[in-house]
């Protein structure tokens, strides 16, 4: 979820150390659609960097999960890749809601709240079509997985993954945090996200997740600006 004032992206546990859908139909990425399902690339690119984004209805780390998104990117060129996204149907999310969270959606936007309604799948479904997104584009050791913060988003996701008992599908040690990246910006004069246009719905997963690969690959290259050329 992006913005501050989400009270999703507050408190939220450690992760425990371990070893796609888009159907929006925007044409912007060179991406085709494969059995309905994911949108991957047309070609067997590996990717490193995967943006994940949830929205929930709750704070902690046991939070039921109700929109899951994800955006493979290149910080070091700006390049976007294939992207996933999933609404997940709540009776089968799991996890203990929060009260504020429930309000606080009240007051959210009639299209952020029909996000969250539609085509709704299992959570098995979800998490199992996630590991699959992956596997074509990236690998369990290879992907670095980036939330905002890693203490929300990663943490919740891999929860997911243990309490429906299927496996995690990256390692714990590639959990990358969006806030600490911006931090950095922020410390060179550089706020990316005052300078990076938003497109979509807030609160949208997949708005989100494609909104924070293009700040986050803004500031990498603020650090790194020769990085490009290898």
């Amino acid at each position: 979820m992006e913005g501050a004032e989400h009270p999703h992206k507050e408190n939220a546990g450690s992760a425990q150390d371990h070893a796609s859908d888009s159907e929006t139909g925007e044409t912007a990425d060179p991406l085709i659609t494969v059995n309905g399902h994911h949108v991957i690339t047309s070609t067997s690119r590996l990717w490193h960097h995967l943006m994940i984004d949830l929205e929930t209805m709750g704070k902690n780390p046991d939070a039921p999960i109700n929109s899951l998104a994800g955006k493979f990117f290149d910080p070091a060129t700006g390049e976007m890749g294939p992207e996933f996204s999933k609404t997940i149907d709540l009776e089968t999310a799991g996890g203990v809601i929060d009260r504020d969270t429930i309000k606080w959606w009240l007051k959210q936007s009639r299209e952020a709240q029909s996000a969250i309604l539609t085509d709704e799948i299992p959570l098995d479904d979800a998490l199992l079509q996630l590991r699959e997104f992956i596997d074509e584009n990236s690998g369990e050791f290879f992907v670095q997985v980036w939330g905002n913060g890693a203490n929300f988003d990663n943490v919740i996701l891999r929860r997911s993954y243990e309490r429906q008992e299927i496996p995690c599908p990256w390692r714990y040690t590639n959990d990358r945090d969006v806030r600490t990246i911006v931090a950095l910006g922020l410390v060179m004069d550089f706020d990316a996200r005052s300078v990076i246009t938003f497109e979509g719905e807030r609160h949208n997963a997949l708005h989100d997740a494609r909104y924070q690969a293009k700040y986050v690959s803004a500031i990498w290259q603020k650090l790194f600006p020769n990085q490009a050329d290898f």
